[in-house]
């Protein structure tokens, strides 16, 4: 089966459950399976690290992932409308693959998470985007055709799925969110099917 790589970082597990949801559309599209990985923290101590097996939750990603996958899928939560330091900790290791020319070609999109609603969702979708686009990905988004985001009033962009969420109480994901995060899936997935021939 070809694989589309699900990576993302989560403090508090809205993240995560996106990806649970991202993934869920990779594996509507026959011949396709979903990869789903993560990042550890990162410290304030420069360079140290957390063990290399997580406690808990799905293992933490390799190179290897990346180089493997036929499609990749990132997430975060939004930070002062950017994306995580951890997960931009890991996508800054990831010079060899741009050496190699690994990820040329292989379908990307991203997915994002924020506490407000005003939050920097799409200025984090954009800067998860520029790195990608330096590794020569082509760049999925969600179009217009898909009705949940035309009538969504949480998250939804046409840069990648989103989600509002909220720090002072707990907010479910909407069916349109969830709508999203397996269309964003389902069509990485059916374009790496696509196109692997060619990779």
């Amino acid at each position: 089966m070809a694989e589309v790589l699900v990576l993302y970082y989560s403090q508090g597990g809205t993240t995560a459950e996106m990806a649970e949801f991202v993934a869920r559309g990779i594996e509507d599209v026959d011949g396709m399976q979903a990869r789903i990985r993560t990042v550890p923290h990162v410290s304030t101590v420069a360079e140290a690290k957390e063990s290399d097996i997580p406690a808990e939750g799905p293992p933490y990603a390799s190179l290897q992932d990346l180089e493997e996958c036929d499609g990749l899928i990132i997430g975060s939560p939004t930070h002062f409308g950017n994306m995580a330091a951890a997960l931009k900790y890991f996508i800054d290791s990831t010079g060899p693959l741009w050496m190699s020319k690994a990820l040329v070609n292989k379908p990307a999109a991203v997915f994002t998470a924020t506490a407000s609603m005003h939050g920097g969702q799409e200025s984090t979708l954009l800067s998860m985007m520029l790195p990608l686009m330096h590794q020569g990905m082509i760049m999925v988004g969600l179009p217009y055709s898909e009705q949940a985001l035309m009538q969504t009033s949480s998250g939804g962009s046409p840069y990648g799925a989103s989600r509002l969420t909220s720090d002072q109480v707990s907010l479910q994901l909407t069916e349109d969110e969830k709508t999203l995060c397996k269309a964003l899936g389902k069509r990485v997935a059916t374009i790496a099917k696509s196109i692997k021939p060619i990779i």
